[in-house]
C-alpha cells in the first residue's frame, strides 16, 4: 500500500465566509512595514489603526457577486476590492496591484496595540 502526500492548497473564501470572518473582529498583521489593526464594525464602518497611533476611518462592504472585501476612505473615489484567501491556518489580503498580504483575525473589538 502506498501512502499518498497531502498537499495543502491556498483556499479563496467565499463572500459569506468573508463576512462571517470579519465581522464585528479586528485584522492584525504589516502592511507596508508598519503593523496595523482593522477593525469591521457591524454597521460598515472600519477603523484602520497604524502602529504609532495613527486612525484612518472608512466603510466596507463585501461584494458576493465577486467574493470580495471591500473598503473606501477619506479622499477616495472608488472602493477598492481585495481577495481574502486562507492558506495553513493562515489568512492572505490579495488583489491585482498588491502582493498576498498575510494577517490573523482577533474576535471582537481589539484595536490597542500591545506594548513592546
Amino acid at each position: 500500500m502506498f501512502a499518498t502526500p497531502l498537499f495543502a492548497q491556498s483556499v479563496k473564501l467565499t463572500a459569506a465566509e468573508i463576512s462571517t470572518l470579519l465581522t464585528g473582529n479586528t485584522a492584525v498583521g504589516v502592511w507596508e512595514g508598519a503593523k496595523y489593526r482593522q477593525l469591521f464594525n457591524e454597521d460598515g464602518s472600519t477603523i484602520y489603526a497604524k502602529e504609532g497611533g495613527r486612525f484612518l476611518l472608512g466603510e466596507w462592504r463585501i461584494d458576493a457577486s465577486r467574493d470580495e472585501y471591500q473598503s473606501i476612505w477619506a479622499g477616495d473615489v472608488e472602493w477598492e476590492g481585495w481577495y481574502v484567501m486562507e492558506y495553513l491556518g493562515t489568512y492572505f489580503w490579495v488583489s491585482k496591484r498588491t502582493p498576498p498580504t498575510p494577517f490573523k483575525m482577533l474576535e471582537g473589538q481589539r484595536l490597542s496595540m500591545p506594548k513592546d
